[in-house]
């Protein structure tokens, strides 16, 4: 299973033990933001695409969404999801637990600018009621990512 990967790759900096998991599904970002006991926001999700034929992940904030534009100037090209099928085949991980930890070999990892807001975030860890609290330090040490993103766009603040 996906969660004993991530468990596994986390032994290297002794983070195992943090890996929470719950009774209930976190598979959604709602879902987890009730699981954790965190606003949504703080929920790090993992969004998948295809760039250049690879597989891409994009970690952003829980209330952040993709904004064409910046998407299509950073990577250049047409932001393109893969489909759930896709998702396990090249990443390694299900929908509902897709995170960039332990993930397969030609995967590249983003962090978006959208996660910079909080000190601690809770991306999943491989499976559909899993979680970690991690500072962005540490999200930046355990991802493996290869550089930070504007891709995307945060909700309009109400007055």
């Amino acid at each position: 299973m996906a969660i004993d990967r991530v468990k596994t790759y986390f032994q290297q900096w002794d983070m195992q033990d943090r890996i929470l998991e719950f009774e209930e599904s976190s598979a959604t970002v709602e879902l987890a933001a009730q699981a954790v006991g965190c606003e949504p926001a703080r929920i790090a999700k993992t969004l998948s695409f295809r760039v250049d034929g690879s597989p891409v992940l994009i970690v952003t904030a829980g209330d952040a969404r993709i904004d064409n534009h910046k998407y299509k100037a950073a990577f250049h090209a047409k932001a393109k999801m893969l489909s759930p099928d896709e998702v396990t085949a090249l990443v390694g991980h299900g929908v509902g637990g897709v995170c960039p930890f332990a993930v397969f070999d030609g995967v590249t990892v983003y962090l978006d600018e959208s996660l910079k807001r909080f000190e601690t975030v809770f991306p999943a860890c491989g499976s559909h009621n899993s979680a970690i609290k991690l500072s962005i330090p540490e999200l930046e040490q355990t991802s493996g990512f290869s550089a930070w993103v504007d891709v995307c766009k945060l909700p309009e603040a109400t007055a």
